[in-house]
Order: C-alpha cells, then sequence, then structure tokens
C-alpha cells in the first residue's frame, strides 16, 4: 500500500507513475486526497473535543475542592454533551479511516524509476542471456510426449482424481521432483537463506498483507467455512512471519527460504501455451523471500537475480533474463526480473522464476518496521523470487536433454535423483 505521506505530499508523481502500469490514478487519488483531508478535520474537531472535556473535567475538580458544587454540576452537563459529541465523531472517524483504506488498497504499487512504459509482454526488456539453445532432431516430442512415453507424469489421472491441471508424477518423475526440491534447498541453504516450512494455508490477514487481496481475491482457493486461503506462494505465509513486526537495523537482512505446493485458479485458456506442465492449477516452487533496509534493497534484488542465474547455470539450461514493462508488472512490485528458459521442443521461452522488490508496498500493509538506531521507525522493504518453480524446469529440462536413450539428467542432480537418465 502506497504510504499516504508520500501521496499527500506529490500526488502528481504517483499519478504519473502509475500511468507506467497503464492505471489511471487520477481519480482513485483525488478521491484519497478528498476522504483523507476529511478524516484529518474530523480527527482536528474530535482532538479539540477531547482537549475541552480534560480542561473542563479539571475545572470540577477544582470546584469540588472548593466547595463550588452548583457550578461544578453545571459543568458537568456541558461534559454530557461533549461525550455525546465526541462520540458521533469517534463514528465518523472511523467511517473515513475505513473508506481511505479501501481506496489506498485499489492502487498498484508505483514502479521504480527505471521502469519503461508497455503493454505486453512483447515491451519487455532483455537484459541478459547465457547459453546455446539444443538443436533437436524433427522427432523431438514436448514433454507431455515424453512424459507419456517414459511414463513419469500422468495427466489424464490428475484430471480423473481432481481435474485438469492437476498432474501425477509417478517413478522417475516423482524423484525428479524431490531431487529438484532438494537441490534448490541445498543451494539456498548453503548461499545464507534460513529454511522454512509454513503452512498451506492462511488467514484474511496474510492476504492482504502481502496484497493477494482484494486484487487477486478470485484467483485463489478459498475455504469458505473455515475463511482460508490455499497459498498462490510460500511468499505469503512466509513474508507474514514479519507482520506487525518491530525489527532493528542489525536485525537487517532476513533471508528465508521455502518449498510449498502452490495452489492458483487462473489455469488460463486452451491450446500449446498452457498445456502439460506449462500452467498448472497446483505446482511446486521452493520460494526466497528478503526483508531488508530500504537503502540496500536495490542491491538486495540484483543479488537474487544473480542466485537464479546460479541455479540455471547449474542445471545447464539456456535461459535469458527481462526487466519487465510497467504493464507487465505485478499490482505490488516496483521492479521485477522473470527469468526465462528455452524449451527447444516447444521452441519458446517459459518464465521458470520472477525476483520482485516491493519497497515498502507490501510493509505499509503489514506494518512491518525497524526501529533505526536513533530510535526512528521506519518501513522495512521486502523481496522474494521463484528459486526456483518447478513445472516449466522440469519441462525444459525433458525437452531439451531427449535422446535416443533416453533423457539426460544434469550432473549437479544426479547425487539427488539416483540416476544420470529416464529410460
Amino acid at each position: 500500500m502506497i504510504q499516504l505521506s508520500i501521496l499527500r505530499n506529490d500526488p502528481k508523481a504517483i499519478i504519473e507513475k502509475l500511468a507506467l502500469k497503464n492505471f489511471n490514478a487520477s481519480d482513485p487519488v483525488d478521491k484519497i486526497l478528498k476522504c483523507d483531508e476529511d478524516r484529518r478535520i474530523v480527527q482536528k474537531t474530535l482532538d479539540d473535543n477531547y482537549a475541552e472535556s480534560n480542561k473542563i473535567a479539571k475545572a470540577i475538580g477544582e470546584y469540588y475542592k472548593t466547595g463550588k458544587v452548583q457550578e461544578a454540576n453545571q459543568l458537568k452537563e456541558t461534559t454530557v454533551s461533549l461525550k455525546e459529541n465526541a462520540k458521533n465523531l469517534e463514528e465518523q472517524l472511523k467511517n473515513l479511516e475505513a473508506n481511505l483504506n479501501s481506496l489506498l488498497v485499489q492502487l498498484p504499487n508505483p514502479p521504480h524509476s527505471s521502469i519503461k512504459p508497455g503493454k505486453t509482454p512483447e515491451d519487455n526488456e532483455i537484459v541478459y542471456s547465457e547459453g546455446e539453445i539444443p538443436a533437436l532432431p524433427e522427432t523431438a516430442m514436448p514433454h507431455w510426449d515424453l512424459a507419456s512415453k517414459y511414463n513419469i507424469i500422468d495427466f489424464e489421472l490428475g484430471n480423473k482424481i481432481t481435474g485438469a491441471g492437476f498432474p501425477v508424477y509417478k517413478g522417475k518423475g516423482a524423484k525428479l521432483q524431490r531431487a529438484l526440491i532438494n537441490f534448490f534447498l541445498d543451494n539456498a541453504i548453503e548461499a545464507g537463506f534460513t529454511e522454512i516450512q509454513p503452512p498451506l494455508m492462511v488467514n484474511e490477514a496474510s492476504a492482504y498483507g502481502t496484497g493477494q487481496l482484494p486484487d487477486k481475491d478470485g484467483q485463489m482457493y478459498f475455504a469458505q467455512i473455515d475463511n482460508l486461503y490455499l497459498i498462490p506462494t510460500a511468499e505469503v505465509p512466509v513474508t507474514n512471519i514479519y507482520r506487525d513486526v518491530i525489527l532493528k537495523e542489525k536485525d537487517f537482512p532476513i533471508k528465508n527460504v521455502a518449498y510449498s505446493s502452490c495452489f492458483r485458479r487462473e489455469a488460463g485458456s486452451y491450446g500449446k501455451d498452457v498445456r502439460g506442465l506449462n500452467r498448472l492449477h497446483q505446482f511446486d516452487k521452493v520460494e526466497i523471500v528478503e526483508i531488508q533496509h530500504p537503502d540496500k534493497s536495490y542491491e538486495t534484488l540484483e543479488e537474487m537475480r544473480q542466485y537464479v542465474c546460479g541455479l540455471l547455470r547449474k542445471l545447464e539450461l539456456p535461459f535469458r533474463v527481462l526487466k519487465l514493462c510497467g504493464g507487465d508488472m505485478s499490482f505490488t512490485s516496483a521492479l521485477t526480473y522473470d527469468m526465462e528458459v528455452y524449451s527447444a521442443a516447444q521452441k519458446r521461452w517459459l518464465e521458470v522464476s520472477s525476483v520482485s522488490n516491493f519497497e515498502s508496498y507490501q510493509a505499509n500493509r503489514m506494518k512491518l518496521r525497524y526501529k533505526t538506531d536513533d530510535g526512528k521507525i521506519n518501513f522495512a522493504h521486502t523481496l522474494n523470487g521463484s528459486a526456483l518453480a518447478l513445472p516449466r524446469i522440469v519441462a525444459s529440462l525433458l525437452e531439451n536433454n531427449q535422446t535416443e536413450k533416453g533423457i539426460l539428467i544434469p550432473k549437479a542432480l544426479v547425487k539427488y535423483t539416483g540416476f544420470d537418465v529416464i529410460d
């Protein structure tokens, strides 16, 4: 959530920045500023009421001390009116604050000053690429056919048990999943991240804190009776560990890593772009989350980007890094890098990771703050990234490493799988 003080000080700058996300903020900002003005007027009136009440209370006490009972009783009648006014003003203030908050949460996070305008993924900027795209024979298969050939992923069985978007991993396919999870976790722990095993369901306050609510309400699975949401990413429970927490400057950086299953209702449309593992309702992912001092958050973002690139390098996958344009960024992000790997059989790039800096946007929602050495209280910055999401990694590994003898396993994974080929 945008800090109200920043919006109040320079609303024009916020409107211009949000235009980069193709969001017209003129009317919402006007409503916010008007509501804020009304709120401050009511707050001042209420404060004056409290001050007058306190002043009269002291006078009443003095009258009683000096035996002026009649004068004291007359003033008491005045306090009745003040108390009634205070009650009405408190109710007005409560409603205005609720309305103000509901307006503020509808504004996306303003993008970083380096973000370029754009409306579609085609407008994203390729900032780095590495690796050779494998040349496969004409007989090369996409991963969904390879999965069937080697009996390692059963999409039809998943459809029978649950529905589309819930595959069943079998044999070496299941072991490959487990191997990747352990590989990603071990690398993160070695890099200084502390492992967390979070709940797979969160309450409304947690979903609100990281920005899934109200923006992505319809995209999450909801357990209505218990008022709980299945997590779309481990970012949600892990970041909320620090909700309503005041850190010290010496606590930075806080580095967590978590493996979880992820659940998303928006599986997309039909066709090859969402076929097989390309887009699922349930998938596994290892997530890295950092809480950082505002002065160092962009340095940390670059470190996270390099870390994810290192994982892709170890997996021997050709990859590229994109800096997202304003129109392709998420609601909550200030700057996002997407990492894509090349899927040789599908002949297209697949997103396998996003690393993002949210600056103080999530921290403001969660009241995640830190105390400076001189005693001031400020909002921390939050960052996260996929390190990595498994489905498209698996798809690319299967397609890019297919040979006549079977599917070869990258050297870095062999000690985790226990085998070097799927045949």
